[in-house]
């Protein structure tokens, strides 16, 4: 019999619903095997008594017949989400021990539709990073390993403790953030799927703020079907954020099985990159291979400033980061590193507060907003990404989805690209150009390295059609198969 925690999230739905399973046993699962993995350090807190109080309101209703649609169902929250009365860190020592006093729209929508908060799940601090090696509570371990090598390996960035968590049993899913990427390359990197959905499809309100026009929530689950439900509930229009989209949520669930006979599939030319593994081109064209033989046709596109995506990317982001940042001084909550002057004291709680890697993005950051450059670089670079936005628009004209892979590697030891900032940061290579023009992105996990380590693909879609990525994304999770989840992976954990 499986075990409780290695449901998915609608095998779990269904089994509450008929009382084989109560809510309380499935969260006891969950908490057990969190407990069992600290060495993947995917969680910087988790709540048990919170945890078991929302599992005994859902078996209330449960045995009213009251369930809504995620009642009972244990989920993983990314601590760049607000949660009241819950420490919320974003991953960094500046915040201290900040409790908000309020909930963010994406979580609170997940409590009315009855699931269970575990804990929040580790990350990238401030979300900034693709390995998720920048926290300052330590870095997140992935779950899988090399054959025949047992070093460990990282997760992907920055939602590694969300994707971490899913891979390893221990919730039934987990939201994330993605801004360039950080969805989408740790669920390829630990088998599990991500979905980022179109800018404005999931408010903003009460996340962390690291990019502001690029900033978008999503989540992981374990196949399309559970990603499907979990973004149902997560999305929707919020007065509070001014780029929330007005757009009525559709059925994503029922997206799920409706095919993808008749679609047109791009395949962009210019992601194919110098020096991407055989591996990976092998994968992207076995992916085509599946989707012509669920009956969509392949179609070439092309995307022409695909390469001036990734350095546009790193001016936009640490510009608006060094603007979001700014508010963490020691002054009105978190970290404070006391002096007689003010400014000193600024500089040390700052210094004190932040990281290595948020400490290079801001000053890139305030650099390229300076008086002198904001010409030269910030105002440049939204010109380019306006012209990234424009390529997608014309390649959608020819295609109804594109394909391509989600990350140019399978996932890499601790410490590897540490001191290669350049070199990591083009694991978003394939991932960025949807967030610069707000597109939405899925990925799903479709094979394995030759060291049999998880690899997937990336299927972009039009602004705001998501279901038809799910309904692509299930014809190939169909044909790859779903990934293992092992509950038994740390008794060899070194």
């Amino acid at each position: 019999m499986t075990a409780a925690n290695l449901l998915t999230l609608a095998q779990a739905a269904k089994a509450l619903r008929a009382r084989s399973l109560s809510a309380r046993e499935l969260t006891r699962a969950c908490l057990d095997a969190i407990a069992k993995a600290g060495a993947l350090n995917a969680f910087v807190t988790v709540t048990p008594e919170r945890a078991l109080a929302d599992a005994e309101r859902a078996d209330a209703r449960l045995a009213k017949g009251e369930a809504r649609a995620l009642e009972g169902i244990p989920l993983a929250i990314k601590d760049l989400f607000c949660t009241q009365g819950v420490k919320s860190t974003a991953a960094s020592r500046i915040l201290g021990e900040f409790v908000p006093p309020y909930e963010s729209t994406v979580t609170e929508k997940l409590w009315a539709a009855g699931a269970t908060l575990l804990g929040k799940a580790n990350l990238d601090e401030f979300a900034m990073g693709s390995s998720n090696e920048t926290s300052a509570f330590g870095p997140v371990v992935n779950p899988w390993r090399r054959q025949g090598d047992n070093r460990k390996l990282v997760p992907g960035g920055s939602s590694g403790g969300s994707a971490a968590a899913v891979a390893a049993g221990l919730c039934l899913g987990a939201t994330g953030t993605d801004t360039g990427g950080s969805i989408r390359q740790p669920a390829s990197l630990t088998g599990t799927v991500g979905i980022k959905p179109t800018y404005g499809r999931c408010s903003r309100y009460g996340i962390v703020a690291f990019a502001s026009s690029l900033d978008q929530a999503g989540v992981f689950a374990r196949d399309v079907a559970d990603a499907a439900i979990l973004l149902r509930e997560t999305a929707g229009h919020d007065a509070r954020d001014s780029t929330s989209a007005k757009l009525p949520v559709p059925d994503f669930a029922a997206a799920v099985e409706a095919g993808v006979k008749g679609l047109r599939i791009g395949i962009p030319k210019e992601y194919r990159v110098e020096g991407m593994p055989a591996e990976i081109e092998a994968l992207w064209r076995q992916g085509m291979a599946w989707l012509k033989d669920a009956g969509a046709q392949a179609v070439d596109v092309s995307l022409p400033h695909t390469a001036m995506a990734l350095p546009t990317y790193y001016i936009i982001a640490p510009a608006e980061a060094s603007s979001n940042l700014a508010r963490y001084d020691g002054v009105r909550y978190g970290l404070r590193v006391a002096d007689d002057d003010l400014v000193t004291q600024y500089e040390k709680t700052r210094a004190a507060g932040f990281g290595k890697e948020v400490r290079r993005r801001v000053l890139i950051g305030t650099y390229v907003l300076s008086a002198g450059y904001y010409d030269a670089y910030y105002l440049k670079a939204q010109k380019v990404r306006a012209l990234i936005a424009r390529d997608f628009v014309d390649a959608f004209k020819a295609c109804d989805l594109i394909l391509a892979p989600t990350a140019p590697n399978a996932a890499f030891a601790m410490g590897e690209k540490a001191d290669d900032p350049i070199g990591m940061y083009l694991n978003d290579v394939f991932t960025v150009p949807a967030n610069l023009a707000g597109l939405p992105g899925l990925s799903v996990p479709a094979g394995l390295s030759a060291e049999a380590l998880p690899l997937g693909l990336q299927l972009l879609g039009r602004p705001f059609d998501e279901a038809t990525l799910f309904a692509a994304g299930r014809e190939i999770e169909r044909r790859a198969g779903l990934f293992p989840v092992s509950d038994r992976w740390w008794e060899a954990a070194p």
